[in-house]
């Protein structure tokens, strides 16, 4: 149940004409948007230029590093994925709540991305804000600290993300959406390989990728980063696989981490792009990059996973690598021409900022009942 003041997921939505003052307010893991790996500050980046795009006066509070449309305010000099010292560490985060606290007043909304941080600070004033949650919510420290705040606004960004804590203040889901024009299908000869695309790590599936395309009898493309938290694995358990054991004979070829201008040759020249997650990821935005690029995707059904790939339309939603083998087999029967279309349709970030835009109405609505029943 809402607190007095916020309103329920299912209150009415005040219309607002006017633009409004809107803040972002992003990880500082990476730069927004990212210069190559990253979903959220991409995410971030995505939404920030829509809105502005649309009038709205939008303040981005993320890394001095970030190129935006918006107005910037640095919190630190550069993105820093991983920083030792604890304390080093979180600081900026200490920092930058502190300063959109100081400045909360000049706008209208605050929209935060960064998980459970803002909850006790932003709750004792007066500002609209809400958080998107991009994390997994199925971990054993999660109830400790969300069921203390169990008014405050949330927004998912699948239904399956919910899914451990229903019973949080949920104001909508709000699927994601990109650039309509960023990823575009290429010409190709031939489509003849399958794609991996993304990180290197157990719960991304890379392993069951392998085997799967081995299976299919196929040449595996895989565009992935290495993050350091992963070196030990991708050393002992997947390097022996990219390059063919003793023999050095793989069918797997290993191009490293890609940008964006890398992803429409390698997602159109691919029959499906391999998505065999083994973790319930709540949105995983490469599915949609390969649809971008007229890609089926075969992926594991976790996740969001059923919410994102409509089955034997713009891929094929499976539940072992046998199921997924057998999928590769057909996958070649799929319109890519239709692939593309559904991502228009679908998953294009106007659509996106249009959802966030209703949601900061209504929140921004009952901001202004609250204030003049006071």
């Amino acid at each position: 149940m809402a607190m007095p003041g916020w309103p329920s997921p299912l209150s009415p939505i005040p219309q607002k004409a006017s633009p409004m003052r809107i803040a972002q307010i992003a990880p500082l893991f990476e730069s927004v948007p990212p210069k190559r790996y990253g979903g959220t500050e991409r995410v971030v980046h995505w939404l920030t230029e829509e809105l502005v795009a649309m009038g709205h006066d939008v303040t981005l509070f993320a890394t001095g590093d970030s190129v935006t449309s918006a107005r910037l305010v640095p919190i630190r000099e550069q993105a820093a994925r991983f920083v030792p010292n604890f304390e080093r560490n979180n600081a900026p985060y200490a920092r930058m709540l502190e300063l959109v606290r100081r400045r909360a007043h000049e706008f209208d909304v605050l929209h935060f991305h960064i998980d459970f941080h803002p909850f006790s600070l932003f709750s004792r004033q007066p500002t609209p804000f809400l958080t998107t949650l991009h994390g997994r919510l199925d971990q054993d420290w999660v109830p400790d600290i969300y069921d203390l705040f169990p008014e405050v606004p949330l927004v998912s960004v699948s239904n399956a993300q919910r899914r451990p804590m229903p019973h949080l203040n949920w104001a909508a889901t709000v699927l994601h959406g990109m650039p309509p024009d960023l990823l575009r299908p290429l010409p190709v000869d031939r489509h003849d390989y399958f794609a991996f695309l993304g990180r290197i790590s157990p719960e991304k599936g890379i392993e069951s990728a392998i085997r799967i395309a081995a299976a299919a009898g196929a040449k595996l493309k895989v565009a992935a980063k290495i993050g350091e938290e992963d070196a030990r694995y991708y050393r002992d358990v997947v390097a022996p696989l990219l390059h063919g054991g003793p023999s050095g004979d793989s069918p797997v070829e290993f191009l490293g981490e890609i940008d964006d201008a890398g992803k429409p040759g390698l997602l159109s020249g691919a029959r499906a792009l391999l998505f065999p997650i083994d973790w319930p990821e709540p949105f995983g935005l490469v599915m949609i990059e390969a649809m971008a690029c007229g890609c089926p995707v075969i992926a594991f059904g976790r996740g969001s996973v059923p919410e994102v790939i409509e089955d034997g339309v713009t891929g094929y939603v499976v539940d072992s690598v046998a199921a997924a083998v057998a999928a590769c087999g057909r996958v070649d029967a799929l319109d890519r021409a239709a692939v593309r279309r559904r991502f228009e349709q679908r998953w294009i970030s106007g659509r996106m900022a249009g959802d966030y835009v209703a949601i900061y109405e209504r929140l921004i609505g009952h901001a202004a009942l609250r204030l003049a029943g006071e």
